[in-house]
Protein backbone atom coordinates (compact mmCIF):
# COMPACT_ATOMS: atom_id res chain seq x y z
CA UNK A 1 0.00 0.00 0.00
CA UNK A 2 2.33 2.37 1.45
CA UNK A 3 5.04 1.58 -1.74
CA UNK A 4 2.46 2.78 -4.59
CA UNK A 5 1.08 5.45 -3.06
CA UNK A 6 4.58 6.91 -2.43
CA UNK A 7 5.53 6.19 -6.48
CA UNK A 8 2.76 7.85 -7.78
CA UNK A 9 3.28 10.72 -5.28
CA UNK A 10 7.13 10.78 -6.45
CA UNK A 11 6.28 10.76 -10.44
CA UNK A 12 3.89 13.71 -9.94
CA UNK A 13 6.72 15.36 -7.85
CA UNK A 14 8.98 14.98 -11.04
CA UNK A 15 6.20 16.19 -13.55
CA UNK A 16 5.76 19.34 -11.22
CA UNK A 17 9.46 20.04 -11.16
CA UNK A 18 9.66 20.03 -14.82
CA UNK A 19 6.23 21.87 -15.92
CA UNK A 20 7.54 24.88 -13.00
CA UNK A 21 10.62 25.01 -15.22
CA UNK A 22 9.18 24.91 -18.39
CA UNK A 23 6.70 27.29 -17.87
CA UNK A 24 9.30 29.97 -16.05
CA UNK A 25 11.48 30.06 -19.09
CA UNK A 26 8.57 30.20 -22.04
CA UNK A 27 6.90 33.04 -19.81
CA UNK A 28 10.04 34.81 -19.33
CA UNK A 29 10.69 34.47 -23.29
CA UNK A 30 6.80 35.64 -24.34
CA UNK A 31 6.04 37.97 -21.42
CA UNK A 32 2.81 36.40 -21.21
CA UNK A 33 1.40 36.97 -17.66
CA UNK A 34 -1.14 33.82 -18.60
CA UNK A 35 2.16 31.04 -18.83
CA UNK A 36 4.29 32.96 -15.76
CA UNK A 37 0.78 32.74 -13.47
CA UNK A 38 0.96 29.34 -14.49
CA UNK A 39 4.70 28.97 -13.84
CA UNK A 40 3.96 29.86 -10.58
CA UNK A 41 1.62 27.70 -10.00
CA UNK A 42 3.64 25.12 -10.83
CA UNK A 43 6.12 25.67 -8.60
CA UNK A 44 3.44 25.42 -5.74
CA UNK A 45 2.89 22.26 -7.20
CA UNK A 46 5.88 21.05 -7.33
CA UNK A 47 5.97 22.43 -3.22
CA UNK A 48 2.41 20.90 -2.58
CA UNK A 49 3.47 17.20 -4.37
CA UNK A 50 6.40 17.52 -1.84
CA UNK A 51 4.43 17.69 1.00
CA UNK A 52 1.94 15.10 -0.10
CA UNK A 53 5.26 12.68 -0.43
CA UNK A 54 5.66 13.25 2.95
CA UNK A 55 2.54 12.85 4.15
CA UNK A 56 2.13 9.79 2.94
CA UNK A 57 5.54 8.16 4.05
CA UNK A 58 4.23 9.76 7.56
CA UNK A 59 0.74 8.52 7.16
CA UNK A 60 1.63 4.86 6.42
CA UNK A 61 3.29 4.35 9.91
CA UNK A 62 1.24 1.76 12.24
CA UNK A 63 0.07 3.30 15.75
CA UNK A 64 2.54 3.37 18.33
CA UNK A 65 2.49 4.89 22.17
CA UNK A 66 2.35 8.54 20.89
CA UNK A 67 -0.47 7.88 18.16
CA UNK A 68 -2.18 5.65 18.91
CA UNK A 69 -4.66 6.03 16.27
CA UNK A 70 -1.91 6.18 14.18
CA UNK A 71 -0.57 9.26 11.38
CA UNK A 72 -3.34 9.01 9.09
CA UNK A 73 -4.47 12.82 9.62
CA UNK A 74 -0.79 13.96 8.48
CA UNK A 75 -2.66 13.89 4.94
CA UNK A 76 -5.33 16.18 6.00
CA UNK A 77 -2.58 18.71 7.41
CA UNK A 78 -0.74 18.51 4.27
CA UNK A 79 -4.04 18.88 2.31
CA UNK A 80 -4.61 22.06 4.37
CA UNK A 81 -0.94 23.17 3.58
CA UNK A 82 -1.82 22.76 -0.32
CA UNK A 83 -5.05 25.18 0.11
CA UNK A 84 -2.77 28.08 1.91
CA UNK A 85 -0.64 27.34 -1.42
CA UNK A 86 -3.65 27.68 -3.69
CA UNK A 87 -5.14 31.24 -2.56
CA UNK A 88 -1.31 32.39 -2.46
CA UNK A 89 -1.77 31.80 -6.27
CA UNK A 90 -4.58 33.49 -6.81
CA UNK A 91 -3.57 36.08 -4.70
CA UNK A 92 -0.23 37.10 -6.62
CA UNK A 93 -2.25 36.11 -10.33
CA UNK A 94 -5.19 38.99 -9.33
CA UNK A 95 -2.71 41.29 -8.17
CA UNK A 96 -0.27 40.94 -11.39
CA UNK A 97 -3.45 41.10 -13.92
CA UNK A 98 -4.77 43.87 -12.28
CA UNK A 99 -2.21 46.05 -12.59
CA UNK A 100 -1.44 45.19 -16.60
CA UNK A 101 -5.08 45.80 -17.27
CA UNK A 102 -4.77 49.14 -15.76
CA UNK A 103 -1.38 50.27 -15.59
CA UNK A 104 0.81 48.70 -17.58
CA UNK A 105 1.25 48.22 -21.54
CA UNK A 106 2.72 44.83 -22.03
CA UNK A 107 3.77 42.98 -25.27
CA UNK A 108 3.14 39.31 -25.74
CA UNK A 109 4.52 37.08 -27.85
CA UNK A 110 2.67 34.25 -28.55
CA UNK A 111 5.37 31.31 -30.33
CA UNK A 112 5.07 27.69 -30.97
CA UNK A 113 7.07 26.91 -28.27
CA UNK A 114 4.59 28.78 -25.69
CA UNK A 115 2.30 26.58 -27.31
CA UNK A 116 3.71 23.41 -27.00
CA UNK A 117 4.51 24.06 -23.53
CA UNK A 118 0.36 24.48 -22.19
CA UNK A 119 -0.79 21.75 -24.84
CA UNK A 120 2.33 19.60 -23.10
CA UNK A 121 1.18 20.76 -19.21
CA UNK A 122 -2.23 19.59 -20.02
CA UNK A 123 -1.64 16.17 -21.31
CA UNK A 124 0.66 15.87 -18.26
CA UNK A 125 -2.33 17.07 -15.80
CA UNK A 126 -4.61 14.80 -17.31
CA UNK A 127 -2.58 11.73 -16.68
CA UNK A 128 -1.68 12.46 -13.53
CA UNK A 129 -4.71 13.72 -12.17
CA UNK A 130 -6.55 10.42 -13.63
CA UNK A 131 -3.70 7.91 -11.51
CA UNK A 132 -3.46 10.00 -8.37
CA UNK A 133 -7.43 9.98 -8.09
CA UNK A 134 -7.36 6.12 -8.96
CA UNK A 135 -4.52 5.25 -6.27
CA UNK A 136 -6.42 7.74 -3.60
CA UNK A 137 -9.89 5.91 -4.49
CA UNK A 138 -8.03 2.93 -3.72
CA UNK A 139 -6.24 3.38 -0.27
CA UNK A 140 -8.79 6.50 0.94
CA UNK A 141 -6.09 8.71 0.81
CA UNK A 142 -6.60 12.27 1.36
CA UNK A 143 -3.40 13.73 0.17
CA UNK A 144 -3.48 12.20 -3.09
CA UNK A 145 -6.89 13.00 -3.76
CA UNK A 146 -5.88 16.70 -2.73
CA UNK A 147 -3.03 16.42 -5.31
CA UNK A 148 -5.48 14.99 -8.38
CA UNK A 149 -7.72 17.70 -7.48
CA UNK A 150 -5.50 20.48 -7.55
CA UNK A 151 -3.99 19.23 -10.86
CA UNK A 152 -7.60 19.04 -12.30
CA UNK A 153 -7.54 22.74 -11.95
CA UNK A 154 -4.24 23.19 -13.73
CA UNK A 155 -5.17 21.57 -16.25
CA UNK A 156 -8.43 23.51 -16.93
CA UNK A 157 -6.62 26.94 -16.35
CA UNK A 158 -3.98 25.96 -18.56
CA UNK A 159 -6.87 25.43 -21.23
CA UNK A 160 -7.71 29.27 -20.32
CA UNK A 161 -4.18 30.28 -20.79
CA UNK A 162 -4.53 28.74 -24.02
CA UNK A 163 -7.53 30.40 -25.24
CA UNK A 164 -5.54 33.86 -24.10
CA UNK A 165 -2.55 33.37 -25.98
CA UNK A 166 -4.97 32.35 -29.19
CA UNK A 167 -6.73 35.81 -28.69
CA UNK A 168 -3.25 37.50 -27.68
CA UNK A 169 -2.27 36.15 -30.98
CA UNK A 170 -5.11 37.72 -32.78
CA UNK A 171 -5.24 41.40 -31.68
CA UNK A 172 -6.55 41.36 -28.23
CA UNK A 173 -3.61 41.75 -25.58
CA UNK A 174 -5.80 42.44 -22.57
CA UNK A 175 -7.16 38.39 -23.08
CA UNK A 176 -3.95 37.56 -21.76
CA UNK A 177 -4.59 38.73 -18.57
CA UNK A 178 -8.24 38.35 -18.25
CA UNK A 179 -6.98 34.48 -19.43
CA UNK A 180 -4.50 35.13 -15.87
CA UNK A 181 -7.30 35.95 -14.00
CA UNK A 182 -9.44 33.07 -14.95
CA UNK A 183 -6.85 30.67 -13.89
CA UNK A 184 -7.47 32.05 -10.19
CA UNK A 185 -10.83 31.30 -10.42
CA UNK A 186 -10.41 27.94 -10.90
CA UNK A 187 -7.27 27.89 -8.55
CA UNK A 188 -9.58 29.92 -5.17
CA UNK A 189 -12.61 27.26 -6.53
CA UNK A 190 -10.12 24.31 -6.54
CA UNK A 191 -8.92 25.74 -2.87
CA UNK A 192 -12.53 26.17 -1.88
CA UNK A 193 -13.82 22.39 -2.14
CA UNK A 194 -10.41 21.05 -0.81
CA UNK A 195 -9.87 23.65 2.54
CA UNK A 196 -13.69 22.54 3.28
CA UNK A 197 -13.14 18.81 3.35
CA UNK A 198 -10.15 19.11 4.48
CA UNK A 199 -11.20 21.28 8.15
CA UNK A 200 -14.04 18.84 7.94
CA UNK A 201 -11.81 15.94 8.60
CA UNK A 202 -9.24 17.56 11.00
CA UNK A 203 -12.39 18.46 13.05
CA UNK A 204 -13.49 14.88 12.87
CA UNK A 205 -16.65 15.42 10.89
CA UNK A 206 -18.13 12.02 9.87
CA UNK A 207 -18.17 11.28 5.88
CA UNK A 208 -21.66 12.30 4.80
CA UNK A 209 -24.16 9.10 5.41
CA UNK A 210 -21.55 7.11 7.83
CA UNK A 211 -23.49 7.42 10.99
CA UNK A 212 -26.87 6.94 9.36
CA UNK A 213 -25.67 3.89 8.10
CA UNK A 214 -23.76 2.33 10.79
CA UNK A 215 -26.72 3.33 13.14
CA UNK A 216 -29.24 1.85 10.88
CA UNK A 217 -26.63 -1.39 10.65
CA UNK A 218 -26.73 -1.46 14.89
CA UNK A 219 -30.39 -1.08 14.99
CA UNK A 220 -31.14 -4.36 12.55
CA UNK A 221 -28.16 -6.53 14.33
CA UNK A 222 -29.89 -9.28 16.30
CA UNK A 223 -29.82 -9.18 19.76
CA UNK A 224 -29.31 -5.39 19.95
CA UNK A 225 -31.97 -3.43 21.75
CA UNK A 226 -31.50 0.13 20.71
CA UNK A 227 -28.18 1.82 19.86
CA UNK A 228 -26.74 4.17 22.97
CA UNK A 229 -24.14 6.20 21.50
CA UNK A 230 -22.54 6.46 18.03
CA UNK A 231 -19.09 8.52 17.00
CA UNK A 232 -17.53 8.06 13.61
CA UNK A 233 -14.17 9.84 13.02
CA UNK A 234 -11.97 9.69 9.81
CA UNK A 235 -8.00 9.70 10.16
CA UNK A 236 -6.46 9.58 7.12
CA UNK A 237 -7.17 5.57 5.23
CA UNK A 238 -9.14 4.29 8.38
CA UNK A 239 -12.39 5.14 9.76
CA UNK A 240 -12.64 4.94 13.29
CA UNK A 241 -15.97 3.60 14.71
CA UNK A 242 -17.17 3.60 18.91
CA UNK A 243 -20.16 2.55 18.92
CA UNK A 244 -22.25 1.76 22.59
CA UNK A 245 -25.55 -0.79 21.89
CA UNK A 246 -27.63 -1.84 24.72
CA UNK A 247 -28.34 -5.64 25.03
CA UNK A 248 -30.39 -7.57 27.69
CA UNK A 249 -28.80 -8.11 30.96
CA UNK A 250 -29.47 -11.84 30.73
CA UNK A 251 -27.83 -13.09 27.43
CA UNK A 252 -24.82 -15.39 28.57
CA UNK A 253 -21.04 -13.86 27.95
CA UNK A 254 -21.16 -16.18 24.43
CA UNK A 255 -24.28 -14.72 23.16
CA UNK A 256 -23.37 -10.98 23.89
CA UNK A 257 -19.78 -11.71 21.86
CA UNK A 258 -21.29 -13.13 19.18
CA UNK A 259 -23.88 -9.86 19.00
CA UNK A 260 -20.76 -7.73 19.04
CA UNK A 261 -18.78 -9.94 16.06
CA UNK A 262 -21.53 -9.85 14.15
CA UNK A 263 -22.19 -6.03 14.50
CA UNK A 264 -18.43 -5.18 13.60
CA UNK A 265 -18.56 -7.55 10.45
CA UNK A 266 -21.69 -5.79 9.18
CA UNK A 267 -20.29 -2.64 9.47
CA UNK A 268 -16.75 -3.32 7.96
CA UNK A 269 -18.86 -5.03 5.26
CA UNK A 270 -19.97 -1.60 4.03
CA UNK A 271 -16.64 0.29 5.60
CA UNK A 272 -14.33 -2.12 4.71
CA UNK A 273 -11.90 0.35 6.15
CA UNK A 274 -13.37 0.63 9.12
CA UNK A 275 -11.69 0.12 13.18
CA UNK A 276 -14.32 -0.65 14.82
CA UNK A 277 -15.51 -0.52 18.68
CA UNK A 278 -18.35 -2.13 20.19
CA UNK A 279 -19.67 -1.66 23.75
CA UNK A 280 -22.77 -3.76 24.78
CA UNK A 281 -24.04 -1.96 27.54
CA UNK A 282 -26.57 -4.55 29.61
CA UNK A 283 -29.70 -3.00 30.81
CA UNK A 284 -32.78 -4.76 32.26
CA UNK A 285 -35.94 -5.48 30.72
CA UNK A 286 -39.53 -5.14 31.55
CA UNK A 287 -40.55 -8.30 31.30
CA UNK A 288 -37.54 -9.73 33.06
CA UNK A 289 -38.80 -12.22 35.47
CA UNK A 290 -37.00 -13.61 39.23
CA UNK A 291 -36.47 -16.40 37.42
CA UNK A 292 -34.49 -14.63 34.79
CA UNK A 293 -32.66 -12.57 37.86
CA UNK A 294 -31.95 -15.73 39.54
CA UNK A 295 -29.94 -17.43 36.77
CA UNK A 296 -28.50 -14.16 35.92
CA UNK A 297 -26.71 -13.11 39.01
CA UNK A 298 -25.61 -16.88 39.64
CA UNK A 299 -23.75 -16.57 36.09
CA UNK A 300 -21.67 -13.32 36.83
CA UNK A 301 -20.58 -15.39 40.02
CA UNK A 302 -19.58 -18.08 37.92
CA UNK A 303 -21.99 -20.54 39.51
CA UNK A 304 -24.41 -22.89 38.06
CA UNK A 305 -28.08 -23.32 39.76
CA UNK A 306 -31.21 -25.02 38.49
CA UNK A 307 -34.55 -26.16 40.36
CA UNK A 308 -35.42 -22.64 40.72
CA UNK A 309 -38.58 -22.33 42.56
CA UNK A 310 -40.57 -18.79 42.56
CA UNK A 311 -43.36 -18.41 45.74
CA UNK A 312 -45.73 -16.27 46.76
CA UNK A 313 -46.35 -16.62 50.30
CA UNK A 314 -48.78 -14.03 51.47
CA UNK A 315 -47.12 -10.44 50.73
CA UNK A 316 -43.84 -12.45 50.92
CA UNK A 317 -41.30 -14.01 48.23
CA UNK A 318 -39.86 -17.32 48.22
CA UNK A 319 -37.07 -17.92 46.18
CA UNK A 320 -35.31 -21.58 46.51
CA UNK A 321 -32.34 -23.45 44.22
CA UNK A 322 -30.04 -25.86 43.95
CA UNK A 323 -26.63 -25.12 43.68
CA UNK A 324 -23.99 -27.07 41.85
CA UNK A 325 -20.47 -26.99 43.58
CA UNK A 326 -17.41 -29.03 43.49
CA UNK A 327 -17.69 -32.18 45.07
CA UNK A 328 -14.56 -31.95 46.61
CA UNK A 329 -14.79 -28.63 48.25
CA UNK A 330 -15.03 -27.89 52.25
CA UNK A 331 -17.95 -27.40 53.25
CA UNK A 332 -17.63 -24.27 54.83
CA UNK A 333 -16.01 -22.97 51.11
CA UNK A 334 -19.23 -24.29 49.30
CA UNK A 335 -21.38 -22.55 51.62
CA UNK A 336 -20.03 -19.13 51.93
CA UNK A 337 -20.15 -19.48 48.23
CA UNK A 338 -24.36 -20.22 48.47
CA UNK A 339 -24.56 -17.60 51.34
CA UNK A 340 -22.79 -14.75 48.98
CA UNK A 341 -24.99 -15.81 46.27
CA UNK A 342 -28.36 -15.67 48.68
CA UNK A 343 -27.28 -11.90 49.92
CA UNK A 344 -26.69 -11.01 45.91
CA UNK A 345 -30.64 -12.52 44.82
CA UNK A 346 -31.81 -10.79 47.95
CA UNK A 347 -30.46 -7.45 47.25
CA UNK A 348 -31.65 -7.51 43.67
CA UNK A 349 -35.66 -8.70 44.06
CA UNK A 350 -35.87 -6.67 47.86
CA UNK A 351 -34.89 -6.95 51.61
CA UNK A 352 -37.95 -8.88 52.41
CA UNK A 353 -37.47 -11.51 50.03
CA UNK A 354 -37.25 -15.05 51.62
CA UNK A 355 -33.36 -16.63 49.55
CA UNK A 356 -32.42 -20.50 50.63
CA UNK A 357 -30.24 -23.00 48.34
CA UNK A 358 -29.54 -26.20 48.10
CA UNK A 359 -25.82 -27.55 48.21
CA UNK A 360 -25.27 -30.14 45.53
CA UNK A 361 -21.89 -32.31 44.27
CA UNK A 362 -21.04 -31.24 40.48
CA UNK A 363 -18.50 -33.69 39.43
CA UNK A 364 -16.48 -31.65 37.19
CA UNK A 365 -14.02 -34.27 36.63
CA UNK A 366 -14.28 -36.52 33.47
CA UNK A 367 -14.65 -40.37 34.41
CA UNK A 368 -13.90 -43.24 33.01
CA UNK A 369 -16.27 -45.64 31.26
CA UNK A 370 -17.11 -48.42 29.54
CA UNK A 371 -19.99 -50.13 27.70
CA UNK A 372 -22.20 -52.78 29.61
CA UNK A 373 -22.08 -56.40 27.72
CA UNK A 374 -24.74 -56.70 25.26
CA UNK A 375 -26.82 -59.51 26.98
CA UNK A 376 -27.69 -56.59 29.86
CA UNK A 377 -28.37 -54.15 27.19
CA UNK A 378 -30.62 -56.39 26.18
CA UNK A 379 -32.51 -56.64 29.30
CA UNK A 380 -32.34 -53.12 30.31
CA UNK A 381 -34.14 -52.56 26.60
CA UNK A 382 -36.79 -55.06 27.52
CA UNK A 383 -37.50 -53.86 30.98
CA UNK A 384 -37.94 -50.45 29.59
CA UNK A 385 -40.13 -51.69 26.59
CA UNK A 386 -42.16 -53.32 29.00
CA UNK A 387 -42.61 -50.68 32.02
CA UNK A 388 -43.48 -48.12 29.28
CA UNK A 389 -47.24 -48.87 28.33
CA UNK A 390 -47.96 -48.40 32.06
CA UNK A 391 -47.21 -44.71 31.75
CA UNK A 392 -50.11 -44.29 28.79
CA UNK A 393 -47.90 -42.06 27.18
CA UNK A 394 -44.45 -42.89 26.45
CA UNK A 395 -43.62 -45.32 23.18
CA UNK A 396 -41.21 -46.84 20.93
CA UNK A 397 -38.10 -47.06 23.22
CA UNK A 398 -35.43 -47.38 20.89
CA UNK A 399 -31.50 -46.11 21.13
CA UNK A 400 -30.85 -47.36 24.65
CA UNK A 401 -27.15 -47.08 25.66
CA UNK A 402 -25.78 -48.32 29.34
CA UNK A 403 -22.09 -47.30 30.69
CA UNK A 404 -21.04 -48.04 33.98
CA UNK A 405 -18.05 -46.29 36.17
CA UNK A 406 -16.89 -46.17 39.53
CA UNK A 407 -20.43 -44.98 40.73
CA UNK A 408 -22.55 -47.28 38.71
CA UNK A 409 -24.38 -47.90 35.87
CA UNK A 410 -25.46 -45.13 33.42
CA UNK A 411 -28.71 -45.75 31.16
CA UNK A 412 -29.86 -43.27 28.36
CA UNK A 413 -32.90 -43.70 25.72
CA UNK A 414 -34.76 -42.69 23.84
CA UNK A 415 -38.80 -42.57 23.33
CA UNK A 416 -41.45 -41.11 21.40
CA UNK A 417 -44.61 -38.83 23.01
CA UNK A 418 -47.73 -37.25 21.07
CA UNK A 419 -46.85 -33.92 19.84
CA UNK A 420 -50.01 -32.13 21.74
CA UNK A 421 -48.26 -33.43 25.07
CA UNK A 422 -47.73 -30.94 27.78
CA UNK A 423 -44.12 -30.64 28.64
CA UNK A 424 -45.23 -31.18 32.32
CA UNK A 425 -47.26 -34.35 31.76
CA UNK A 426 -43.96 -35.73 29.61
CA UNK A 427 -41.61 -35.27 32.72
CA UNK A 428 -44.39 -36.88 35.09
CA UNK A 429 -44.32 -39.81 32.70
CA UNK A 430 -40.82 -40.25 32.29
CA UNK A 431 -40.46 -40.04 36.08
CA UNK A 432 -42.55 -42.15 36.53
CA UNK A 433 -41.11 -44.95 33.85
CA UNK A 434 -37.16 -44.08 35.41
CA UNK A 435 -38.59 -44.41 39.06
CA UNK A 436 -40.09 -48.06 37.83
CA UNK A 437 -36.93 -49.25 36.05
CA UNK A 438 -34.45 -48.45 38.90
CA UNK A 439 -37.04 -50.65 41.27
CA UNK A 440 -36.47 -53.36 39.12
CA UNK A 441 -32.71 -52.83 38.08
CA UNK A 442 -31.11 -51.45 41.30
CA UNK A 443 -27.30 -51.53 39.91
CA UNK A 444 -28.62 -48.82 37.99
CA UNK A 445 -27.67 -44.92 39.33
CA UNK A 446 -28.87 -42.93 37.10
CA UNK A 447 -31.53 -43.13 33.97
CA UNK A 448 -31.85 -40.14 31.58
CA UNK A 449 -34.53 -40.46 28.91
CA UNK A 450 -34.92 -38.27 25.65
CA UNK A 451 -38.85 -37.89 24.61
CA UNK A 452 -39.53 -36.77 21.24
CA UNK A 453 -42.18 -36.36 19.25
CA UNK A 454 -44.08 -39.51 16.98
CA UNK A 455 -43.39 -37.33 13.62
CA UNK A 456 -39.34 -36.95 14.48
CA UNK A 457 -36.55 -39.06 13.29
CA UNK A 458 -34.40 -41.50 14.97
Amino acid sequence: MSQEKQTVALISLFASGFLAASKFAVGLMTGSLGILSEAVHSLLDLGATAITLTAVRISDRPPDRTHHFGHGKVESVAALAETGLLFLTCAWIVWEAGKRLLFEDVHVEVTWIAIAVIVASIVIDFNRARVLRRVARKYNSEALEADALHFSSDMLSSMVVLAGLGLTWAGYPWADALAAIGVSIFVCLAGWRLGRRTINTLMDAAPTGAYERIAGIANETDGVLALDRLRVRPGGATLFVDIDVLIARTLPFDRVTAIQNRLVADIRASFPEADVSVTARPVQLDDETIFDKVMLISRRRGLAVHHVTVQHIGERLSVSFDIEVDGQMPLGQAHELADALERSIAAELGSDVEVESHIEPLHVATLAGSDIPEDRRDAYLGALRRLAPDTRMLTDVHNVRARENEHGVFVTFHCRVEPSARVEEVHEAVDALEHAFRQEMPEVRRVIAHAEPLSATA
